[in-house]
């Protein structure tokens, strides 16, 4: 059996916040877009907008030094049960990357097709605006998504490779929230997820939804049949604009939704419906029944 590795002995390690020391590029970058934006005339920062994404993304670097610990603990719990182990090689990094890449493309795509795992996701789309700062808008309880990253843990890849693996994943996020870069030469393209793969993610147009989850690679999307190109100017948000810019109401408001909606519900299969059913398939449901269509 290999030999067992405790939480103290991972933390012992040094594990390099990479996040938290590209912070200061990070927000370099937004202010340079944001002064390019207003140089040009370009409409692509508004100040509640902004300030709404930065509460957001404050809170959930709060919440996720609460529950280091506990992600942690549970990834070597299952790390630990494993009796393989993937060499602590140089090449297990990108071997790594690809597959935590292909765990992030499924988790991505369950959070926009199930409504409760969508209640996770959906502060990150409730911007109008598409520019740096929105990728700041990660949910405060996203951390339950962990648990679609298991299997990277139960393939046998060391909690070290794992943890930079998880935050180059989660930094690269970053430059493709933007509107200031074109299409990129078609290599580029058709491998990696680029500012115009993204830009299609965040439209609520109809041809645009629900499609490019590729978090790194978009070569998942093409595999899986979700890749749709950019084909003209996104109109950015969600199909149901939030009513305010408070980030506590725009990190809880749809969880809200869903328990206004189990208090209506009239048995099991309706709790099911409500929790997993698809966003789109329960708003098509409403409007029907607004219709009174058949």
């Amino acid at each position: 059996m290999p030999e067992l590795i405790t939480v103290q002995e991972l933390l012992a390690m040094g594990l390099p916040p990479i996040i938290i020391y590209a912070a200061p590029v990070m927000f370099a970058l937004v202010f340079l877009e944001w002064g390019i934006s207003a140089w040009q005339n370009k409409d692509r920062y508004e100040a509640k907008d902004f300030w709404a994404s930065t509460a957001i993304g404050v809170g959930n670097i709060v919440v996720s030094s609460l529950t280091k610990v506990s992600i942690f603990g549970l990834i070597l719990f299952f790390y630990n049960m494993m009796p393989w182990r993937v060499p602590y090689e140089w090449w297990s990094y990108p071997l790594c990357f690809i597959f935590l890449d292909f765990c992030r493309y499924w988790a991505h795509r369950i959070a926009h097709e199930q409504r409760i795992w969508w209640a996770t996701h959906v502060p990150h789309h409730s911007s109008e605006q598409y520019n740096f700062s929105v990728s700041f808008r990660l949910s405060w309880v996203q951390g339950f998504k962990v648990l679609f990253f298991l299997p990277v843990a139960m393939a046998g890849f060391h909690p070290v490779v794992f943890f930079i693996c998880h935050q180059i994943a989660v930094l690269y996020q970053f430059w493709i929230h933007t509107e200031m870069i074109d299409k990129l030469p078609r290599p580029i393209e058709f491998i990696f997820t680029t500012p115009s793969h993204h830009r299609v993610h965040h439209a609520k147009d109809d041809h645009y939804l629900d499609k490019n989850y590729g978090s790194t690679f978009i070569i998942w999307d093409r595999m899986f049949g979700t890749f749709q190109p950019e084909l003209n100017t996104p109109n950015y948000g969600i199909t149901k604009p939030p009513e305010s810019y408070n980030p506590v109401y725009l990190v809880f408001h749809e969880f809200i939704d869903i328990w206004k909606d189990l208090k209506k519900a009239e048995g099991f299969k309706d709790y099911l419906w409500i929790l997993f059913a698809s966003p789109a398939e329960q708003a098509r449901a409403v409007k029907e029944d607004e219709s009174g269509a058949p």
